[in-house]
């Protein structure tokens, strides 16, 4: 066996962002964090190249540059560079930028790490692909002939292309399993690794691997066991896997005590289903223990499950940032769309968070925009319905995703390529525009939001 296959380094990469627009409403890379642990677990050398985080620049370099602006609980904006926008967004006439540290920096960082023996790089938004490939190219400059692994939802909602495309050296798409255990293994050298099939079993995510922490994401639940039709998530996950709520309240202490870690932001995409036995307890032992903490939710409470008692406990349990999913007022839409709120359950919802002691604008309600053949109507009926109940409507954008039953109709109703270039899922572009909702319409409602 060559000698390759024996050595045990491996760097973990989160690749730079190129868009119109991108904010730190607390973006980390968990899956790559969670792969960091378990490889870590398995007695390998891990270190990690975050090139969104600006604090992992070193002293001297980040003096020299303007810091992003950081906000309370920890977000707040990345380091930005206008680059020239990609071809097919030629026409579109807004900035295009890379997020992230500059290059000169992350070859500074790159400079103080061991050489690996393998990169693995993840993705994200599947319209964020160009970000990954300069990454990936900078990376066989900089670091030349070491392979370099990717997997992330690009990765598996845009397979194709991004073997075709993004200059990796193998695309593993799919949710982390033992096929992809034993894929590293036998290229690392190190067969058997332990399999770590189940989510419960995995070592909590490498965040320590940060020179700082202004916050930790957390997840509890793998998946989600709803099947909205905009959404991918039964292709990212393999099913639905709960952890222990004490495994969770030990994670979140750990994080609290070792590195004084004060916010928390849960990924979770259904963290209140069955909650009598899962938040639950693991609000009243976090209020128990009576420590410090403001925790979030950015990718928004089912609503139907935020009865008296858990609308108390997410109030006495510091959640400070609380999103709520409605989507949109119309029941018609809702049935279409997976049926899994009505208006009468948000109402209650609602009601339940203010009596707990929320002021209606700390509610959040996300209103998606722009899905396929939806009127302009729709939205502004469903902003006046939230607004009567006193929360706070936020516009979202619909992001056409690859792989959903809504993505079929969403290449009938968009005049983009939608199939063929993912730059074209990108919300900014209102890709599903037409004479029923027009951009300038999005446009007339966003500034009304603000006013």
């Amino acid at each position: 066996m060559s000698p390759y296959f024996k050595k045990s380094s491996v760097l973990l990469v989160n690749p730079w962002i190129h868009d119109f627009s991108a904010y730190d409403f607390w973006l980390k890379p968990l899956g790559l964090l969670y792969i960091g642990a378990i490889l870590r677990s398995e007695r390998l050398e891990v270190f990690l190249l975050d090139c969104l985080d600006f604090a992992s620049l070193p002293g001297k370099i980040s003096t020299a540059l303007k810091p992003p602006k950081r906000r309370d609980f920890g977000q707040g904006h990345f380091y930005k560079e206008n680059i020239p926008k990609p071809e097919a967004l030629r026409e579109i006439p807004r900035q295009f930028r890379r997020y992230g540290i500059p290059p000169d920096g992350l070859r500074k960082i790159i400079g103080t790490l061991p050489r690996p023996d393998l990169i693995l790089i993840t993705s994200s938004m599947t319209y964020w692909y160009t970000g990954l490939n300069e990454t990936i190219q900078f990376l066989k400059a900089n670091i030349p002939g070491v392979p370099i692994f990717l997997g992330g939802i690009y990765a598996t909602l845009c397979t194709t292309h991004a073997e075709k495309h993004s200059g990796a050296d193998r695309v593993i798409p799919g949710p982390w399993d033992g096929e992809k255990m034993r894929i590293l293994s036998e290229r690392l050298g190190n067969f058997p690794f332990r399999i770590h099939e189940k989510f419960d079993s995995w070592p909590a995510p490498a965040f320590d691997l940060y020179p700082r922490l202004e916050y930790v994401c957390l997840l509890t639940r793998s998946g989600c066991p709803f099947s909205c039709t905009y959404c991918a998530a039964s292709r990212l996950t393999r099913g639905f896997e709960v952890r222990h709520p004490a495994r969770v309240v030990e994670e979140i202490i750990s994080w609290q005590e070792r590195f004084g870690v004060g916010n928390f932001a849960f990924y979770d995409d259904a963290l209140l289903i069955h909650a009598g036995a899962h938040i639950v307890p693991i609000l009243r032992e976090v209020i128990e223990r009576n420590i410090p903490l403001s925790f979030h939710t950015p990718n928004a409470l089912h609503v139907r499950a935020i009865d008296e008692e858990v609308a108390d406990l997410l109030y006495r349990g510091r959640f400070k940032t609380i999103r709520l999913g409605l989507e949109t007022a119309s029941e018609i839409t809702q049935m279409e769309t997976g049926g899994k709120v009505n208006n009468r359950e948000f109402q209650m919802a609602v009601r339940n968070l203010k009596r707990a002691g929320y002021a209606g604008d700390e509610i959040g309600v996300y209103l998606l925009a722009g899905l396929p053949g939806q009127r302009v109507e729709e939205v502004e009926e469903s902003i006046s319905f939230v607004r009567e109940t006193g929360a706070r409507p936020i516009l979202v954008e619909y992001s056409p995703i690859p792989g959903t039953p809504m993505f079929e109709k969403a290449k009938r109703m968009s005049p983009f390529d939608l199939e063929n270039e993912p730059l074209y899922h990108n919300n900014s572009l209102f890709p599903c525009r037409w004479e029923g909702f027009s951009w300038e319409d999005f446009r007339r409602l966003k500034e009304e939001l603000r006013e």
